[in-house]
């Protein structure tokens, strides 16, 4: 056994005992007292923010004589996606009945349908047709449902719109960005303001799964995927190396982005954008939320958001994200948790996600009622985004595919390596199903 997978199987074990802590220790103690009630207590497993909590809080008061929801707190701020993934994966193994319904990055239902309850019985189609196709696709393995949406995310471009307005030709701008400026015309407006002191794009380029949806969108703009229908790895390719290189030459050629950005993830961009007030920055619709802490409300009523921008002669492309849910087959409470589940595909409780905490909604109907979008606007914006929206491979391996590649390609930003040998050695790698300790 190589010293990678030593390393790969030390950091999953102690991963397993800090999940088994919060399990135990930081969840309520119900676990370890008897329930002498008829209220059977199921437990949900994500981060759980304040949003997530008053809906569940409006569920247990609805179902008090029958149904508790406890919640087991995997926080954003504590985990990192890769984190919660192995932490969940590791439990899981357990065949443990302790955990009920846990929340999943859509591109991870492939390899969590080994614990999941199929639901194509279970939830009733009239349920599942509310959702929207974007969403739902996410939810399939082999053709069958395993999971549903919570919510959805897209990726986007946020501008300040208080720094824009100084330019002489601002509305000019304003066009462009509506409609999804080229990269080229983009670069151009950076060397037309290159002695301004703020930062001009800020995106995040560190080594992890961020920076691979950057990636992805630029093979889609090319309507290159980077593996094809057969599974077939497309990276080293012509459109490959003109993704990578334009991530190279924004930061290493133009200076449209710092150098401090193979460094960032989504939090730390949030932070380096607000505390350095840039002008442009790549992220998904929760920067919005009242919860975000890395910007003054002054600072959020001057955010606007377009979609990101395209190579030329090409078609705009923005990465999916959001999460799903799972029911754990090792449950005793099917019934129940699948009750719950219903309850968060509900308008009622997709209201108050977005209007809580900006998650944005999964049932259909909620961008057609013309009271909501009445309120909230911004939603024709998304619902036109999902039309340039693309998923990352669903793969079952799509995880050690993404830390492989990320890897890289980060190492060719920071001028590590060269281009052609960063995708060439991210290839290799993939093929041999090495696992890279990070």
């Amino acid at each position: 056994m190589n010293i990678e997978k030593i390393f790969y199987i030390i950091i999953s074990a102690i991963l397993l005992i800090v999940f088994l802590l919060f399990t135990f220790v930081f969840s309520p103690n119900e676990f370890n007292s008897p329930n002498k009630s008829n209220v059977k207590t199921i437990y949900f497993v994500d981060h759980i923010s304040s949003a997530h909590q008053k809906v569940i809080d409006l569920f247990n008061e609805r179902h008090k004589s029958s149904i508790k929801v406890e919640t087991i707190n995997l926080s954003f701020d504590k985990f990192s996606t890769n984190e919660r993934k192995e932490l969940l994966a590791r439990y899981l193994r357990s065949k443990n009945s302790r955990i009920d319904i846990f929340a999943v990055d859509q591109i991870w239902v492939p390899r969590f349908v080994r614990w999941g309850v199929p639901l194509n019985n279970l939830i009733d189609s009239t349920e599942i047709n509310k959702i929207i196709p974007n969403a739902l696709t996410t939810c399939y393995y082999n053709d069958s449902l395993f999971a549903v949406p919570l919510y959805i995310d897209i990726s986007l471009m946020f501008y300040r719109n208080d720094l824009l307005k100084k330019l002489p030709n601002y509305s000019q701008i304003v066009d462009e960005l509506k409609n999804s400026i080229t990269w080229e015309k983009f670069i151009e407006l950076h060397q037309k303001l290159k002695n301004e002191k703020n930062p001009f794009y800020v995106f995040q380029a560190d080594d992890y799964e961020g920076l691979l949806c950057q990636f992805t969108e630029l093979m889609a703009n090319q309507n290159n995927p980077i593996v094809d229908k057969n599974n077939k790895l497309l990276i080293n390719t012509a459109e490959g190396k003109k993704a990578l290189q334009l991530l190279v030459d924004l930061v290493n050629k133009y200076g449209v982005s710092p150098k401090e950005v193979t460094y960032l993830k989504e939090n730390e961009s949030f932070r380096y954008f607000a505390k350095n007030d840039g002008l442009f920055l790549r992220g998904w619709p929760s920067m919005y939320d009242d919860e975000n802490e890395f910007l003054s409300d002054e600072e959020r009523s001057q955010l606007k958001m377009a979609p990101l921008p395209h190579l030329k002669d090409t078609k705009p492309a923005s990465v999916y994200g959001g999460w799903n849910l799972m029911v754990s087959k090792f449950s005793e409470k099917i019934p129940e948790v699948i009750k719950f589940a219903k309850f968060l595909l509900s308008e009622e409780s997709q209201k108050i996600m977005y209007e809580e905490g900006g998650y944005l909604p999964i049932n259909k109907k909620l961008y057609s009622d013309s009271e909501f979008i009445q309120e909230h606007p911004e939603l024709k914006f998304f619902d036109e985004l999902y039309k340039t929206g693309v998923h990352r491979p669903f793969l079952e391996d799509y995880t050690n595919v993404s830390d492989i590649l990320s890897y890289y390609i980060n190492s060719a930003i920071k001028g590590d390596i060269s281009v052609d040998d960063a995708l060439k050695s991210a290839e290799i790698k993939i093929k041999e199903k090495s696992i890279l300790v990070k």
